[in-house]
């Protein structure tokens, strides 16, 4: 690591370079200085190669023993903090982009309000980030960033997980905002047999069985689907609740009820995460813990 640093016009320098200068003018080793300043010579080796930040303890040591400010060496050391800070910021912008570039503003823009920018893309990255309240989309590219990824997704592709990512984190934004009871398995458990007597009523369902999970503990949410995604559905601990959340390109009446049950199935197996595409509806799923099984929704059978 060098002990000084040049970024858009400007240069800025470590400490350890004038820590380097005095030593070098003294006539003295590092080791004898090192004694001198009450310290180790491996501090002080680590200091002039600019490897290791400037402690308050030595400020004040280099303070004492040359005469200066103890904030005149803060202050170098602040100077080059704030330009390597500056750099590493633009280093990550450029990563940035390219994780924004899987992602749609506009989806942003029409769904959750964000104002319009157009031909502004770091502004744009900026709002998004904000708006995913994280220090930086790349986090997005990460997979299990909220919840798991199931087995089946092994292969997604790098755009995938952060479409995907993009709509749990949504959700979870959301969910933060219900002020709802603590999760209650039982009451759960009865809320989804009253949603299973709504399958005939699907145009008005979604305030219905909403209310009737929000009274277990249980947040569910259906998201305007993002282009790509290929995420049918997520659950996820958010403090003492369970957000649920569904796509809305799944509201056909067989997908939907499909889904749900899906969703509602690993909630009460305690594994949480996302569901794909890929998932198939041959499966069972346990809906409670008295051993009643409902197998899976599929056209024709509602």
């Amino acid at each position: 690591m060098s002990n000084y640093i040049e970024y858009n016009d400007t240069i800025a320098f470590h400490p350890g370079y004038y820590i380097k200068e005095i030593i070098d003018e003294s006539g003295l080793t590092q080791e004898d200085f090192a004694k001198r300043l009450d310290t180790t010579p491996k501090n002080i080796s680590l200091l002039v190669r600019g490897e290791q930040n400037l402690s308050i303890d030595i400020a004040m040591k280099l303070s004492r023993m040359i005469g200066t400010s103890v904030s005149y060496w803060l202050n170098l050391q602040n100077a080059y903090d704030a330009l390597v800070a500056e750099h590493k910021l633009e280093d990550e912008l450029l990563k940035e982009r390219i994780v924004f570039g899987y992602l749609d503003y506009k989806y942003f823009e029409e769904e959750y309000g964000l104002p319009h920018l157009p031909r502004q893309v770091d502004e744009q990255i900026k709002r998004v980030r904000e708006y995913f309240n994280v220090a930086t989309l790349s986090a997005l590219t990460k997979r299990d960033m909220s919840v798991k990824f199931r087995s089946s997704t092994e292969n997604l592709p790098v755009k995938s997980i952060v479409k995907a990512n993009a709509m749990v984190q949504i959700a979870v934004n959301m969910a933060l905002k219900v002020d709802a009871p603590k999760f209650n398995k039982s009451k759960f458990e009865k809320a989804v047999s009253y949603a299973l007597t709504l399958t005939e009523n699907h145009d008005k369902f979604y305030p219905m069985i909403y209310n009737a999970f929000m009274e277990a503990g249980v947040i569910f949410i259906i998201l305007p689907n993002l282009p790509g995604s290929n995420i049918n559905g997520a659950t996820k601990k958010v403090g003492e609740n369970i957000m649920l959340m569904v796509n809305d390109r799944r509201l056909n009446a067989d997908s939907f009820w499909f889904t749900l049950l899906h969703e509602i199935g690993h909630i009460l197996n305690g594994d949480y995460g996302i569901s794909f595409e890929k998932e198939t509806g041959e499966e069972e799923i346990l809906v409670d813990s008295k051993e009643m099984k409902i197998k899976s929704l599929t056209r024709g059978e509602i």
